[in-house]
Formats: C-alpha cells, structure tokens, sequence
C-alpha cells in the first residue's frame, strides 16, 4: 500500500465518519411516539401544581382538586424540588463567586 493509497482510504474514513455522525444527530433530536415530556399540556398542569404547591395545599389536597394522578402529583413535586435545589445551587454560586 503507497501513502496515496493510504490517504485515499483516510478521506474515505473521514467522510464516511461525517455521514455517521449526521445520522447520529438526526436520531438524536427526532421525537418518538407518544407525548413528548413538558410538552405545553404537561407544562400547564405543573405550574398548576406548583401554584397549589407554593400556597401550602397538602398533596392529597391538590390531587382532589385536580385532574392529576396521586402518582402524578408526587412526580411533579420530585421535579419542583429538584428545581428549588438547582436554584439554591446557583445561588451558593452566585455568592461564592462574589466573595
């Protein structure tokens, strides 16, 4: 094999390399069966939830006073705390980096 040979086969690669990794990020932003999670329906409900949250309301008090799931309800309250701990994160931040 001559290094022509080689070079040839090396711009093969590399554009065989391209191809794939434009198919890779086809795949990767295509949306797949079913409602896509905090689509706008999914939105409206948690800051539903949130609102009701933020004013004290129990879970079993915002479940019976709204459309929601008991399972629902406690998923959206993982991911309200799990906000609330991003938040208080960046704000330690914040400060730290004003110090």
């Amino acid at each position: 094999m001559t290094l022509e040979d080689a070079l040839k086969r090396i711009a093969e690669l590399e554009e065989e390399n391209a191809e794939l990794k434009e198919k890779i990020e086809f795949y990767k932003s295509k949306k797949f069966a079913g409602r896509q999670k905090h689509d706008e329906h999914w939105m409206k409900s948690y800051n539903d939830f949130a609102e009701q949250y933020e004013d004290g309301l129990s879970i079993t008090e915002i479940v019976d006073r709204s459309a929601i799931s008991r399972r629902t309800a406690y998923r959206y309250k993982a991911y309200y705390d799990g906000l609330k701990k991003m938040a208080a994160i960046d704000d330690d931040n914040k400060k730290e980096s004003n110090v």
